[in-house]
């Protein structure tokens, strides 16, 4: 059952997907749609899920589930892995390598791999004043206090001297 994101507990679990760029308007709208009916027919053991959706700087998917009514099982999870893998083939973007950052450089969201990353925070191109996005938050309440931090707030923190 699809809900606006914002009508979701604080407690509902988050799951972030961070793209390798930007989204256009016109992929934008198809992605908006498809996430619509993802979220409509979401089911766990036959049970509707509560769950609503956000898409911030164009390129950040964050789906939320509110866990109080019913909880995701492992195949409810597998079925919106699934769902993102058709999205990452479709417009030829990656979606689930957690092995890239992204960060803001002003209003610019950058996108590196960790390796990358790290040498920028040797070199110090970026401070523990950068502000990263920490896609390992795990609730509503989270994303909105912690997901888009100070490094020197975030596990990035290891990387910053």
């Amino acid at each position: 059952m699809l809900l606006d994101f914002n009508t979701l507990p604080e407690e509902s679990r988050v799951w972030i997907f961070q793209a390798n760029r930007s989204f256009s308007e016109q992929e934008l709208e198809e992605i908006k749609e498809k996430l619509d009916t993802f979220a409509e027919n979401w089911t766990a053991h036959g049970s509707d899920l509560q769950a609503g959706y956000t898409i911030k700087y164009n390129r950040f998917i964050v789906l939320g589930l509110n866990q109080k009514i019913n909880a995701a099982s492992g195949c409810s999870i597998d079925a919106s892995v699934n769902f993102i893998q058709q999205l990452e083939k479709e417009y030829n973007v990656d979606l689930l390598d957690k092995m890239n950052v992204s960060y803001k450089q002003g209003e610019f969201v950058a996108y590196k791999t960790l390796l990358d990353f790290k040498q920028m925070a040797k070199d110090k191109a970026i401070s523990k004043n950068t502000i990263v996005f920490n896609n390992l938050v795990t609730t509503i309440a989270e994303f909105n206090e912690n997901w888009e931090v100070p490094a020197s707030e975030s596990w990035h923190s290891r990387f910053i001297k």
